[in-house]
């Protein structure tokens, strides 16, 4: 009999995923914000997850016509799921990488970045779904 507590988290990542990646869409810059969620996998892989984050914060722009509002919002999606799913308490306000760099364990630092790369394996299914084109050049 499967876990009922891993398929409700499973099909919340996914509906939260799925929603982002529709968000994502409807952004001027949703051909970078695609490109960010398929190569931040790979980054937090090769980098982990602090550096990683740190790296997306340091290109986020909030003004919507800017390139680096997909990595504003690609962080604004990432700080969300986290607090929903009450593994770290991050407000929309607060500086996600101090929360990150912030984590006393080293266990909860491994169970954040496993959450982190399950949510991004959702969100790239759906933003290579929902989003057309890619970007060239960059």
């Amino acid at each position: 009999m499967p876990d009922v507590n891993r398929l409700t988290l499973e099909r919340g990542r996914a509906k939260y995923a799925y929603d982002c990646a529709i968000e994502g869409r409807g952004i001027v810059k949703h051909k970078e914000y695609k490109q960010y969620v398929k190569k931040t996998l790979p980054m937090i892989k090769t980098n982990g997850l602090g550096a990683t984050l740190a790296f997306i914060k340091s290109k986020s722009d909030p003004n919507k016509q800017a390139k680096g509002y997909a990595y504003y919002k690609l962080n604004e999606h990432l700080k969300c799921w986290l607090n929903q799913g009450s593994l770290i308490s991050v407000n929309i306000d607060d500086d996600l990488v101090k929360a990150i760099i912030s984590i006393e364990t080293s266990a909860e630092y491994r169970a954040i970045t496993i959450e982190v790369l399950a949510f991004l394996k959702w969100l790239k299914r759906f933003v290579e779904g929902l989003i057309e084109g890619e970007v060239i050049g960059d």
